[in-house]
């Protein structure tokens, strides 16, 4: 196993294990082969693991497993803080006493804000007393790390990082959102600030994996030396020192195998002309599903009704390459998961974006297109949800 350090000169497992999505049997976690299963892990050398209040019995089982083996120095957990179910810096207090409970320990090694969207969020929970918060629990070593978790575009991204003295962040980031997301740009401005960044949906999802068009899979059989989409699309992140660790979703013995062996032989910097060909070829051949060529360049923003255009285009070509419902939760999450909209249906038709889109995109007829697939009765009843019930 190779590992990375944080800020503060822990060494982090190259490879993190996420806790979202426990072996299941009989609907709920198998918690005797997810025992066997993080175990086999930690003896493999993973020490990252990382879950969330929302996710459905993930802390508590977490907490048990490492509980009854007396493992918990051997790693290190990061949770998460859903800032979107809390009111007041008291509902925030409880929250936290919660997961300590569920985890069957006294401190949190990496906490993070979730899903925070924008500075604007922050601000919200700084106004609730978030900062004084944080410096006691960091005081009495309850929490050692703060950071936060990110969906949406790359200057948002960027001003979240410049809006506190962060320890960590986490992004989505894979060969095909280089440039969308957080992005390489994000990825970049992060290492320049010295922000340890770790990386979820490296396989969006899956789809990287065993989702691939038929064309994408032939691109990878046909490379040397003989390695599996997956393995390919892990070491692509793992050649860029900037990444500290990337989180893997596993459930069986063998994925938790493959994933190992392949972070303890990969090396920063090892690709070559050869290997970046390979994954440019790759990403053409998903991208011939792409409905909208819209490279996330950002000459076409801001926009000054507040659409996110490039994020919109996004996930219209999500919702083409990695399924309908895939789609549908990313544009969701993206536009409106936050307190300032930026949904497709927020276009003015003012045109000011087409005369700066490098691509010559019909943005407004597309962004028309958006709306006609991702803002169903579906989308609209969770957005007018959200604006009612959830502290943004």
């Amino acid at each position: 196993m190779q590992y990375r350090p944080d800020k503060n000169g822990e060494q982090l497992s190259i490879l993190g294990y996420g806790c979202m999505r426990f072996p299941r049997k009989g609907g709920v976690i198998d918690r005797s082969e997810t025992e066997r299963q993080l175990l086999h892990a930690i003896e493999g050398g993973v020490n990252y693991f990382d879950t969330a209040y929302i996710y459905p019995g993930s802390e508590e089982v977490l907490g048990e497993i490492l509980h009854k083996n007396g493992i918990r120095e051997k790693v290190k957990i990061a949770t998460k803080l859903p800032h979107y179910l809390i009111k007041d810096l008291a509902g925030i207090e409880k929250c936290f006493r919660q997961q300590l409970s569920r985890l069957k320990t006294d401190y949190v090694d990496y906490y993070l804000m979730h899903m925070l969207p924008d500075s604007t969020v922050w601000e919200r929970l700084k106004a609730m007393g978030v900062l004084q918060w944080i410096e006691e629990k960091k005081k009495s070593g309850e929490i050692r790390n703060v950071g936060f978790s990110y969906h949406g575009n790359t200057e948002k991204f960027i001003g979240l990082l410049n809006a506190h003295d962060w320890d960590f962040c986490q992004i989505q980031y894979n060969y095909l959102d280089e440039h969308s997301q957080a992005g390489r740009r994000g990825l970049m401005a992060a290492a320049e600030k010295g922000i340890p960044v770790i990386i979820m949906e490296p396989l969006r999802g899956g789809r990287l994996a065993g989702g691939l068009p038929d064309k994408a899979v032939e691109v990878f059989a046909a490379a040397e030396p003989k390695r599996s989409p997956a393995e390919w699309a892990f070491r692509w992140l793992w050649d860029q020192p900037q990444v500290t660790v990337v989180l893997s979703g596993m459930n069986t013995v063998e994925m938790i195998d493959e994933n190992i062996s392949a972070a303890d032989s990969v090396r920063a910097g090892e690709f070559g002309d050869a290997e970046h060909k390979l994954f440019a070829d790759a990403v053409a051949a998903i991208n011939e599903k792409v409905k909208i060529g819209c490279t996330g360049c950002g000459y076409c923003l801001p926009c000054p009704a507040g659409v996110d255009i490039p994020g919109c285009f996004r996930c219209y070509n999500a919702r083409n390459i990695d399924g309908r419902l895939a789609g549908f939760r990313e544009y969701f999450m993206c536009t409106s998961m936050k307190r300032e909209l930026s949904n497709a249906s927020l276009c003015k038709k003012c045109g000011k974006c087409e005369k700066h889109c490098p691509q010559g995109i019909e943005i407004r007829d597309r962004l028309d297109d958006v709306k006609k697939e991702l803002e169903g009765p579906l989308y609209k009843a969770a957005a007018w949800a959200v604006r009612h019930f959830v502290k943004l």
